[in-house]
């Protein structure tokens, strides 16, 4: 394996991987609302993505982008409902950690690929195969395997799918640098934020300098917990097959199952490990259909040439 490669590697499993442990951040905030979490978590990445932008010298490409959003109308709704679902997708994260829903989470996770391929066909007119059908159909065993096992419909394990699956269907629209993209996002639904934290500010109910410095800090530190990821992520798919990435992004979901299991206590008894096992063949089928075997061992061979 090529230096590359490996450098890819490495950088798609640490995203993933500080993706997996993000209930353990939220877990240690859990006395602050999800609300006020969130405010925080825009309000701070905003700023981070900043700073980084100004070291790596990207701010006259932000100024840039800005500009042409101006100018085309479309392209800034698209960046505002992109605002609006990764906004949506983080509060229902951070919810879902402190309700002790991690497991239930981490089901959402593993199916987004499979929403992402239904979006596709809805949307982009794009195809199935036949092993996306029969894919499909397991999943869907599995999950009406849990709705019945929980008696009520997944419904966090979905609004944490559709809203990063039509997230990455936005984002299609939006072609820019990541980091530029994330610091846009974040500008874009900042005053919000920012006009939350100074109401609870003024009112004194606020968690954010109220007097713990282990909430002050990991409040500020969401920020660079919710960028560094996402750039590691960048530069990794940057480097490496996305079959490849296909595999290392079960880290995060699988990661977070065990979290949910192990230590925070989650049940997660025989009906459930049936409903999942369907689920994970159907990401199987998926993620072996994804890639292109002849090129593979096309690779192989120059290698060994």
């Amino acid at each position: 394996m090529g230096n590359h490669n490996r450098e890819g590697i490495l950088y798609a499993i640490a995203a993933y991987s500080t993706w997996g442990i993000l209930p353990i951040y939220w877990k240690l905030i859990g006395d602050v609302t999800a609300h006020e979490v969130l405010a925080n978590r825009i309000f701070w990445s905003f700023w981070f993505m900043v700073l980084l932008l100004v070291f790596s010298k990207k701010m006259p490409l932000l100024l840039t982008s800005l500009k042409q959003f101006q100018k085309q109308p479309k392209l800034f709704l698209a960046l505002t409902a992109a605002s609006v679902l990764v906004s949506a997708n983080w509060f229902l994260f951070i919810w879902a950690v402190n309700a002790d829903k991690v497991v239930e989470s981490s089901l959402g996770y593993y199916i987004n690929p499979l929403v992402s391929i239904i979006l596709g066909v809805l949307f982009l007119k794009e195809s199935l195969s036949k092993i996306q059908v029969c894919s499909f159909f397991l999943a869907l065993i599995g999950v009406l395997i849990l709705t019945i096992s929980y008696g009520k419909f997944p419904w966090v394990s979905f609004g944490l799918a559709f809203s990063f699956g039509v997230y990455g269907l936005v984002k299609k629209m939006i072609s820019v640098d990541s980091s530029i993209g994330l610091a846009l996002e974040t500008l874009v639904i900042m005053p919000v934020a920012f006009i939350y934290l100074s109401i609870h500010m003024f009112n004194g109910s606020s968690a954010l300098f109220s007097g713990s410095f282990k909430t002050d800090a990991m409040l500020i530190a969401s920020g660079a917990v919710t960028a560094i990821p996402l750039l590691f992520f960048a530069k990794g798919v940057q480097k490496i097959p996305l079959y490849l990435m296909g595999f290392i992004q079960y880290i995060a979901p699988t990661m977070m199952l065990f979290l949910g299991v192990f230590l925070y206590g989650e049940p997660f008894g025989a009906t459930r490990i049936v409903a999942f096992a369907f689920i994970w063949s159907a990401l199987a089928l998926v993620t072996l259909s994804s890639v292109n075997w002849k090129q593979l061992r096309g690779i192989h061979r120059g290698k060994a040439a």
